[in-house]
């Protein structure tokens, strides 16, 4: 069994341990400003702009999150990887940061063109034009916040208060602007307003504090940054196939009432899943450098994903009653369905972003996640078709349970093959 006071006393007294765990708490306290503070206005927006304003923002978040996908590229894990094996080399880690963001920046306008055309073709975008458009601004806002940098460099603190401030200041515009039910498109835009000015506070530490070079743009470097992430981009894309786009479905067979149910159970997993990307997002830097301790990581990481899963299985009554209106209550068995996903999602990313990404099987972690995300995209047409937004959960689940167990058995041989090669050497 796992034994997690030893553990602790044990991170508590290393140099690593303390980085850890000093990182996990800035990263903690990022995150509370990402989803706490959104979980704050809930009730409120529950109250105001109802259960078909949720479905709204819903559907353009599941069209926009494929154009982030796209300007994101896989470099929150790969980039990471490299600058936190090359931190102490100021010249090469500012030519890592300037290839990233010249990339980042040329996928985003690509993308940008992308979605402008499809709104012109398809008239259920073309009718939510303006929803989708505003929450398209948090395409550069992610790319202003280079939040995986100061990952890679384990250095949170110098940001995490100003971020903090910056999303509690948008937040609390949220309360003072939005007073009816049109107003919906006033909380994608605060939550973009905040990544921003949260993104200028962040490039000023960087360019000025650490004195990191933005470098001027070069094609192939940029070209050849983007090839480098490939394989990790689609192993991020291809779960859209079941999961966002099981959204954007929904949108189309159940409209947005049957969104917004879906949108309200799936709030408390997002949340809980963010939590485990923390202590993901915390290890592998350090993972990257040793390998040799993923087995307490994976411990710590799949114990903790199963009783948040139970937890959420447990108080999902009383989490959307408390939270939500009674339009809503039909969330409650939906978030029972998602929270199973918790531990999924975990045990995946544990074993393939946290293990086979930084050992360097990427090609293979992108077939098992293609596979999975196929057939999740090919089952999701009958079950959302038929059972409409309970169909779209259990489709979610379904389809992480076969990735799941995909990327574990692979990267569980993989572990066993590595462990024999170094006993062979041994004898």
């Amino acid at each position: 069994m796992f034994d997690i006071k030893k553990n602790f006393n044990r991170i508590q007294k290393s140099k690593d341990g303390r980085t850890l765990a000093a990182n996990f708490g800035y990263l903690s306290l990022l995150q509370i400003a990402g989803y706490i503070f959104p979980l704050i206005t809930m009730p409120y927006l529950a109250r105001v702009i109802g259960v078909e304003g949720f479905g709204k923002i819903a559907f353009a978040s599941a069209i926009v999150v494929w154009f982030q996908t796209v300007a994101d590229w896989g470099f929150n894990y790969t980039a990471t990887r490299d600058v936190a094996k090359n931190r102490d080399d100021k010249e090469k880690v500012s030519e890592i940061f300037s290839n990233v963001l010249w990339a980042r920046c040329l996928l985003m306008i690509l993308s940008f063109l992308l979605l402008v055309l499809v709104i012109s073709i398809v008239s259920t975008f073309r009718e939510n034009y303006a929803v989708i458009l505003v929450t398209f601004l948090l395409v550069p806002g992610h790319i202003m916040f280079p939040d995986w940098f100061f990952q890679a460099m384990e250095r949170m603190k110098y940001i995490t208060i100003l971020n903090l401030l910056s999303k509690l200041f948008f937040t609390i515009l949220v309360f003072v602007f939005i007073k009816e039910k049109n107003d919906f498109i006033l909380q994608p835009l605060f939550t973009t307003l905040g990544f921003i000015v949260s993104g200028i506070i962040s490039m000023y530490v960087i360019l000025y504090k650490w004195q990191i070079k933005i470098k001027r743009p070069v094609l192939t470097s940029i070209l050849s940054t983007i090839n480098g992430s490939t394989d990790v981009f689609i192993n991020n894309i291809m779960p859209n196939l079941y999961n966002s786009f099981s959204v954007m479905l929904l949108g189309f067979f159940g409209g947005p009432v049957s969104n917004g149910l879906l949108d309200a159970g799936n709030r408390f997993v997002s949340i809980s899943q963010q939590f485990m990307n923390i202590i993901s997002r915390t290890f592998f830097p350090f993972l990257s450098r040793r390998i040799d301790k993923h087995s307490s990581f994976a411990k710590l990481s799949i114990y903790t994903s199963l009783i948040i899963t139970i937890l959420l299985f447990i108080t999902a009554p009383w989490l959307i009653r408390l939270f939500f209106t009674n339009e809503f209550k039909g969330s409650i068995l939906l978030l029972q369905i998602l929270s199973i996903s918790v531990f999924f999602i975990t045990t995946r990313n544990v074993y393939g972003i946290n293990f086979m990404i930084i050992e360097g099987f990427e090609k293979q972690l992108r077939n098992l996640i293609t596979i999975g995300s196929i057939i999740g995209f090919m089952s999701s047409f009958p079950l959302i078709y038929y059972f409409n937004h309970l169909g779209a959960a259990i489709n979610i689940v379904l389809t992480q349970a076969v990735m799941c167990l995909l990327v574990t058995y692979r990267a569980k041989k993989i572990i066993k093959s590595k462990n024999q090669i170094n006993y062979s050497q041994e004898i």
